[in-house]
Order: C-alpha cells, then sequence, then structure tokens
C-alpha cells in the first residue's frame, strides 16, 4: 500500500494537483483525520511529496495507517466523511484496499456523487475483475520461502508438513504457492473439503512419498486458512493413519501474518506505480465509480496502460462476491489449471 500512496502522490503532484492522506481508513475519514501528502517547493512553488514520503514507497505496510469501521456501513457516518472531505476542498478520492474498501467508495459514488477510483489491494487476491491485487507477489515470495526452509526441514528428518496459509475465502495464495513449491497437494476453501474426503488420499501421499524404496524423503501440503477442518485435526489425524510407518512424522506449521508483512517486491512496486497512474489519470479526467485492474482482456475499459482496464465499481463488488462465493470462472479456470499439474492434488 505504501507504494500506492507514494505513486499516487507523486503523480498527482506532478500534475499540478493537491493531495492529503486520509489517516486509518474510513475510521480516520469520519473523524476528518486529514493530513497534507504535497508541499510547494519553498524556490519554485512547484508542488512536491511531503518529506515523510521519502522511501516510504520500499517498506510494506501503509504510513497513513488502516482500520475496520463497522460505523461506515451506516449511511449517516458516510454523510459525516463526505461533509469532512467537501470542508477540505476534496474533489476526488483515490481508496486502496480489498473488498470492503470498495464497497464503501461505492456507496461513496452512489449516494453522494462524490469521485472515487479504486486501487485494489489484498494478498488473498480475491477482488473482481483484477488478475492481481498489491500484495500477492510479496505474500507469495514469503510463502515460497518459508516453504523453501521448511523442505529443508523436512527432506533432512523424513517428515510430511502441513502448512496454513492466508486465504479465508478465496485459495489463491494456497494454489498459487502450491504450484510454485511443488507442493503434493493442495486444499482449497473453494472446494470446500471434509476431512474424510482427503485423510485418505493424503495418506497414500505420505506412505508413497516416504516409502524406504523412495528418494524422496519430505511431503508438503498447503492448506488455505478458510478450510473449515482445522489445521492441528489434519495433522493428528494424519499422523494416527501413518503411525505404522517408522521415524515417519507430520507437523504442523502457521504462516499467518508473517505472510502479510515485508517490504514490497519489485513486482508489487511495479503494479502500484501503474495502477496508481492510472488512477490518477482517471480520476483527472471524470472517470469515477470504477477501479483499476490488471487485465489481459478485452472487458472493461481500456486506459493508458495496455494491461490496466477500467471497471465500475458496481460490476466488481459483484464479481468479487462470485469469487469469494466459488462461482467466478476466473478462479476456476485457476483451479482447473492446477489439477492439470502432474503430482498436484487440489482438495
Amino acid at each position: 500500500m505504501n507504494a500506492a500512496i507514494v505513486s499516487v502522490v507523486k503523480v498527482a503532484a506532478m500534475a499540478g494537483v493537491n493531495v492529503v492522506g486520509v489517516e486509518d481508513g474510513y475510521e480516520g475519514l469520519i473523524n476528518g483525520a486529514l493530513r497534507p501528502l504535497v508541499e510547494p517547493d519553498p524556490r519554485t512553488g512547484v508542488l512536491a511529496p511531503i518529506p515523510d514520503l521519502t522511501g516510504v514507497g520500499g517498506q510494506g505496510g501503509t504510513m497513513l495507517g488502516t482500520a475496520r469501521c463497522p460505523r461506515f456501513r451506516d449511511p449517516t457516518y458516510r454523510a459525516l466523511a463526505v461533509q469532512w472531505l467537501r470542508a477540505a476542498s476534496v474533489e476526488g478520492l483515490v481508496v486502496i484496499g480489498g473488498n470492503g474498501s470498495m464497497a464503501g467508495a461505492h456507496a461513496l459514488w452512489s449516494e453522494h456523487g462524490l469521485p472515487t477510483v479504486g486501487i485494489p489491494a489484498s494478498i488473498d487476491n480475491d477482488i473482481g475483475h483484477t488478475r492481481e491485487a498489491l500484495g500477492v507477489d510479496t505474500a507469495l515470495n514469503t510463502i515460497v520461502d518459508a516453504c523453501d526452509r521448511i523442505s529443508d526441514t523436512a527432506r533432512s528428518h523424513r517428515r510430511a508438513f502441513v502448512v496454513e496459509v492466508m486465504g479465508r475465502d478465496c485459495g489463491y495464495l494456497a494454489l498459487a504457492g502450491g504450484v510454485a513449491t511443488r507442493a503434493d497437494a493442495v486444499l482449497l476453501p473453494e472446494k470446500n473439503p471434509e476431512l474424510h474426503q482427503v485423510l485418505k488420499k493424503l495418506e497414500t501421499i505420505v506412505r508413497h512419498r516416504l516409502s524406504d524404496h523412495r528418494e524422496k524423503k519430505k511431503v508438503l501440503i498447503l492448506k488455505a486458512e478458510g478450510v473449515k477442518i482445522p489445521t492441528q485435526t489434519l495433522v493428528d489425524d494424519l499422523s494416527t493413519a501413518v503411525s505404522d510407518m517408522e521415524d515417519v512424522e507430520v507437523r504442523a506449521t502457521v504462516l499467518g501474518h508473517i505472510v502479510r508483512g515485508g517490504d514490497p517486491t519489485f513486482r508489487d512496486r511495479l503494479l502500484a506505480s501503474r495502477f496508481a497512474l492510472v488512477a490518477v489519470q482517471s480520476i483527472l479526467a471524470g472517470e469515477s465509480g470504477i477501479m483499476v485492474c490488471w487485465s489481459v482482456s478485452d472487458y472493461g475499459k481500456a486506459t493508458s496502460d495496455a494491461f490496466v482496464r477500467l471497471f465500475s465499481l458496481d460490476s466488481v463488488l459483484r464479481e468479487t462476491k462470485a469469487l469469494t462465493e466459488g462461482t467466478s470462472d476466473l478462479q476456476n479456470e485457476r483451479i482447473h489449471r492446477l489439477d492439470a499439474i502432474h503430482g498436484v492434488l487440489a482438495f
């Protein structure tokens, strides 16, 4: 998010547009917590990013802060937020975030006519129409690094590891991470597996991969947090199923919020810059109620960037709902591609 904030500020400043930041997301917007992000150069008078932004683009997290805001679901508080923006002469809002953030942006546009442009940021990659959201590549690099380290231990000690990664409704991180780490199996919330459905298959994998005549001495299973089977339950039951195998152990690792942190990768920094450029260009051109998307299709509205297209927030929210419900064509395509990779079982 920091990379996107800095990029938005730089592009806007170069266009001579003043920029203020909202601290702590919609909670801060309700409270009128606005701060300037550009200032005039004392020698030339040309707008430039404030010194606090120096180096921030390469850091993880968000220097403006973020917060869940149940109050923003109330139209009264949304109206209060708009009052603060108008009092500060804000003529357009760039919203960086996930599904809740895009729903808020849509409400500000539809209810009050406030020009809004969204930039998708969600490590779960669960936002409609965009092939990739900010944070996904950084999270995947963290997962791959962790799984490679875990695999070193697994090979040394002849172990099977169940690694839980984030992904409440969308299993993209587990899916893509499973391909990149050459995992033996992946458990996805979209498939909503039951314990009895996967236990026998996982037992077969462990027995085959860790048999005495096999050279391979480790098993790696990735599981999205949204899978209803508790990770420790899966590990305990699988351990019991293979208890007759000498010196074979099944262990669990929950990566949790480690996946959410860290400095952004090159790809995330590049994506943030390209999203920000189109977002600022769009809002200055009078576009509103839209989100910038990384898309290789002909759908959506073309922009100055061949890979960034505009979709209405209304359409984005519908497609996001399909993603979380498992009815999205895009997510089904991803799962079918995983199924086609030899040696990776998707449950």
